[in-house]
């Protein structure tokens, strides 16, 4: 029984990451209702943070993305921070908070197949997913910085 358990749970988490591997399946619009074309960041590495207003380890995890976004501020990297919320919600809730992200709207959350806030995607500058987890992470700590360059520095073969 135990070994069946972990071909399910191996097949489901192959599933997951061959379902989200290419940026082209996330589908953003601008606040404004814009439609975003991600491939206008071929080139850079892209940081898409899954986030809600309403979830407390999201804003506490924002800090962090902050001051990352900062130390990569002349660097490929493109930080995106992306709720399924309405608009308006977003626009209200970045207002009243410091940050320069580029708050944008996600229209295929569970196409995701995004679990539970935070969730955090990076993609390589060929638009490949490198990275993807769920849960507050300190993105300032050495680690996830050298983890975010080591991305950087990863081209497809």
């Amino acid at each position: 029984m135990k070994y069946y358990l972990h071909i399910i749970l191996f097949t489901s988490l192959f599933a997951c990451s061959k379902q989200d591997s290419d940026i082209a399946k996330v589908k953003l619009t601008e606040l404004s209702g814009e439609s975003i074309d991600l491939t206008q960041y071929e080139g850079k590495v892209v940081f898409i943070n899954f986030w809600a207003t309403w979830c407390g380890p999201c804003i506490q995890e924002m800090p962090t993305i902050a001051s990352v976004q900062e130390k990569f501020n002349h660097k490929e990297v493109v930080f995106l921070l992306a709720s399924n919320e309405e608009p308006a919600q977003i626009e209200t809730f970045s207002n009243k908070r410091s940050y320069k992200f580029h708050y944008v709207h996600l229209d295929n959350m569970e196409a995701l197949n995004i679990q539970a806030l935070p969730t955090t995607f990076i993609y390589n500058s060929e638009g490949k997913l490198k990275f993807s987890e769920t849960g507050f992470r300190m993105w300032d700590e050495q680690k996830n910085i050298d983890l975010i360059t080591k991305i950087m520095n990863d081209h497809e073969k």
